[in-house]
């Protein structure tokens, strides 16, 4: 399988922002927890035009986050995994199973609670720590099983964005979501005419962006209808779409996915904090994803090959399926992202984020042992 230029630039920076993530965690849990433990919480909830600076990450940089992966998803769509249905259907029925299940699970262990509105944080893949495991483990990686986690990745996240919309929208502006939407339709027409200058979309986007956060539904749905708003053409390097996944993704890896990590792992761990992860919520949150996860997006994938509608790849085993699926429980952006919208009780949304962290890096480690264990070998030349 050849993987195209634009693919392999969106995989290496996710890889390289994946290692980072770890590292800017690792660094905000310890500021957190430090003699400056009240200065540095106390920084990310400064008012800047009347929002927190944290807010006006998670609402408004998170939203080219959210324009990338629909870019990438659209490159799938077109010309990438997703565009042969049979070869395309492996990676939706992986991450149908991959959301259902783990939000089955969370639900079973949650329903009659208050906190049983968090069945969406398992559901989701965090991309870049994902892709950042699997390519710790070099060349014996199948290109297949690479584009298979990706596409996997970002399907979840549309199916996660999907659930934000129409699950974590308290009231609706029906006015200002019209404007909004009529603005994506006047880029839609934009793109029928053939007009390929982004500085239309941008400023269109950006307008587009102001009236669906006074909307009430999340301004980061923004993002995903702006990418299938600009023009893709032929995908080549010349075209809008290509120049402008171009550009995000060092932006995105290096600089925005980081900035979320730090700003919304800045938990401060009391003495008692293990008592939260014997919560429903925390023990929901934890089984979804380290358990449901892989078994969702196994079974699903072997369903679909069993009824004939999807075809698993020559150069790949249903084990490495189940190691793909042991690394689709790492949430860690996503899950955090909607633990947010899906709670108001700090105490909750702190012992679930200890909750998402805890089963991300198990699922991180389970999963890169599990490949490291079951991919072939590379003979070295001698």
């Amino acid at each position: 399988m050849n993987l195209t230029k634009l693919y392999v630039d969106f995989f290496n920076s996710e890889k390289a922002g994946g290692l980072i993530l770890i590292l800017v965690t690792i660094l905000s849990l310890v500021l957190a927890n430090s003699p400056i433990q009240n200065e540095y919480i106390h920084l990310w909830h400064i008012e800047l035009a009347g929002h927190s600076i944290v807010h006006w990450i998670n609402d408004g940089l998170m939203t080219l986050f959210f324009l990338l992966i629909g870019l990438e998803l659209e490159r799938e769509i077109y010309d990438g995994e997703l565009s042969h249905l049979k070869n395309a259907s492996l990676p939706i029925f992986g991450a149908l199973g991959g959301m259902m299940v783990p939000a089955g699970l969370y639900i079973l262990i949650n329903i009659g609670t208050q906190t049983q509105s968090g069945a969406g944080i398992p559901m989701a893949t965090d991309i870049a720590f994902a892709i950042g495991i699997l390519a710790l483990l070099g060349s014996r990686v199948p290109a297949s099983l690479k584009v298979f986690l990706t596409a996997l990745a970002v399907i979840d996240d549309l199916g996660a964005i999907i659930i934000i919309a129409l699950f974590y929208t308290a009231t609706i502006n029906y006015t200002s979501l019209i404007i909004s939407l009529g603005i994506f339709g006047i880029l839609i027409i934009l793109n029928r005419l053939k007009i390929n200058n982004l500085i239309f979309y941008i400023i269109g986007g950006a307008v587009m962006w102001y009236f669906m956060l006074n909307s009430g539904v999340h301004a980061t749905i923004t993002g995903v209808l702006l990418a299938f708003a600009v023009p893709y053409r032929d995908g080549s390097k010349n075209t809008a779409s290509y120049k402008m996944q171009h550009y995000l993704h060092k932006p995105v890896a290096f600089f925005i996915l980081p900035l979320f990590a730090i700003a919304n792992t800045c938990i401060s761990i009391n003495a008692n904090w293990q008592h939260g992860l014997i919560q429903p919520s925390s023990v929901g949150i934890i089984i979804g994803l380290v358990c449901g996860k892989p078994l969702g997006i196994w079974l699903f994938s072997m369903i679909g090959s069993l009824l004939g509608l999807s075809i698993l790849p020559s150069d790949l085993k249903w084990t490495n399926i189940l190691g793909a699926g042991l690394l689709g429980g790492i949430g860690f952006t996503m899950s955090i992202f909607i633990t947010l919208l899906a709670f108001d009780q700090d105490t909750i949304i702190d012992s679930s984020k200890i909750a998402i962290i805890i089963s991300s890096l198990a699922a991180g480690i389970v999963g890169y042992l599990f490949l490291r264990l079951t991919l072939p070998q590379i003979k070295q030349k001698i």
